[in-house]
């Protein structure tokens, strides 16, 4: 009965590997009485290699959460989640672990696509709300500015504080990209105003769990073009364990998902795409880790009572292997100046085994930092790393926000931008704008002349 379930399993998951949700423009008349943006076929790579390039700057949302299979309830507040400082990013990837419980029967059977659904909903919900919010304050800030724009003009703003943020446009929230499996699931949004610019999305699924090969450990990876950049998103739940030694399953975990992890390399004529992990320009790593700090125990929990970080992080064992190189070479992490993020007792901000809560645990779970964000490849500048403080599991998320360098081909807005609808086609001019303060938006001004 068993290799039977498992080998039915296996099949499964190599068949519906690839497969992934994810949204579509359903609205393009939302965008004023501009020329709809058809996509037209791609330029050659020869064209694209004399093409003039601009470097612009975008902003990234990375977070990831342990929910311990607990579903989202439909009250579930995750403002706190999303909550940057007040500033808005252009892409938005969430990871979570264990969606579901790691029972034997979710993990031989299949994937439950409604939990999945459920948690894609609560973001929508959560990001739209915001985008509406902030639409609103900006409008009525600049809404002397705002009357005297054109109706043909399309302002994306990178610019200072004088410029008009969100013009007439409210941006809204799609998901490029959804993937489950187990209880791994990665879920990818992008402004709709920017998804002309996204291309050739996809998944690829390791499994490094029961048997070395089940997806109750591994990691479900996405990957996409942005403009001329190429970014892979990996969203990992490795080995558990806080025993010694236990760390080099965790190294093995990774070693797997890095050698393992395959992209399809050709999505249209002459045109060669990342084929791994390390092979995309922008690599971003999320999840469960599951790294321990190796001490003992009572003196784990006397160094978090004391905040001592610095000590604690001296001894944190994925600090020491991307000091080591071996497992994370090239790999970087932001500094961390937040509290462990497990193990807490449910519901409580107190950590699990305390004493005074409840009767003694069976199982020692000293605190770690076990959920982490890593980054590699130039061009990726972190701006935010820190946790949050949503109680629903016995881990708390984990949020990033970088700062992100992407090619930008002149030649691919135009192709972009120019339109057959309606039997013409507008006289195109492109205006890029650079300064040198940052604020995560691309200025770009189109000027359309109608010709028949």
């Amino acid at each position: 009965m068993w290799p039977r379930l498992v080998a039915s399993k296996l099949l499964r998951k190599t068949l519906g590997s690839n497969n992934f949700v994810a949204d579509f423009p359903v609205n393009a008349s939302s965008f004023l009485d501009l020329p709809i943006l058809d996509l037209e076929p791609v330029p050659s790579p020869k064209v694209l290699m004399t093409a003039h390039h601009d470097a612009q700057k975008f902003k990234i949302f990375v977070s990831t959460w342990n929910v311990g299979g607990v579903a989202p309830t439909e009250d579930l507040n995750i403002g706190d989640l999303l909550d940057t400082n007040n500033s808005t990013c252009d892409i938005y990837v969430f990871g979570f672990q264990e969606v579901v419980p790691l029972r034997a029967s979710n993990v031989l059977g299949p994937d439950k696509k409604k939990i999945s659904m459920k948690w894609n909903s609560l973001i929508r919900r959560t990001l739209n709300k915001n985008s509406h919010d902030r639409y609103c304050n900006n409008n009525k800030n600049n809404s002397n500015s705002n009357n005297n724009l054109s109706e043909k003009q399309l302002h994306v703003t990178k610019g200072k504080k004088k410029n008009t943020e969100y013009s007439m446009i409210r941006p809204e929230f799609r998901c490029l990209i959804s993937k489950q499996m187990v209880g791994i699931m990665i879920s990818v949004w992008v402004r709709s105003d920017l998804h002309p610019f996204f291309r050739n999305p996809s998944v690829s699924c390791v499994g490094c769990g029961i048997m070395g090969c089940l997806g109750n450990k591994g990691s479900v990876s996405v990957r996409f073009q942005f403009h001329e950049t190429s970014f892979c998103f990996v969203c990992v739940h490795l080995a558990s364990g806080g025993r010694e030694g236990d760390e080099r399953l965790r190294n093995s975990n990774v070693t797997e998902i890095i050698s393992r992890t395959s992209f399809p390399t050709a999505m249209g004529p002459s045109l060669d795409l990342p084929a791994t992990i390390l092979d995309h320009d922008r690599v971003i790593l999320l999840g469960d880790l599951n790294y321990r700090i190796s001490l003992p125990e009572s003196e784990t929990r006397l160094l978090v009572n004391r905040k001592d970080w610095n000590t604690l992080l001296e001894n944190d064992q994925l600090r020491m292997e991307l000091m080591d190189g071996q497992s994370f070479e090239t790999w970087h992490e932001g500094t961390i100046s937040f509290a462990p993020t497990y193990k807490y007792q449910l519901n409580c901000d107190e950590y699990y085994g305390c004493g005074h809560l409840g009767t003694k645990p069976k199982k020692k779970r000293a605190p770690a930092w076990c959920d982490r964000i890593i980054w590699t490849g130039e061009g990726l500048k972190q701006l935010l790393y820190t946790r949050s403080e949503t109680r629903l599991s016995d881990h708390r998320p984990v949020k990033a926000m970088f700062s992100v360098e992407v090619k930008v081909s002149r030649t691919r807005y135009q192709s972009i931008c120019l339109s057959e609808r309606f039997g013409r086609r507008p006289q195109t001019n492109l205006d890029f704008h650079s300064d040198d303060e940052y604020t995560g938006r691309l200025t770009l001004h189109i000027k359309s002349k109608m010709t028949p």
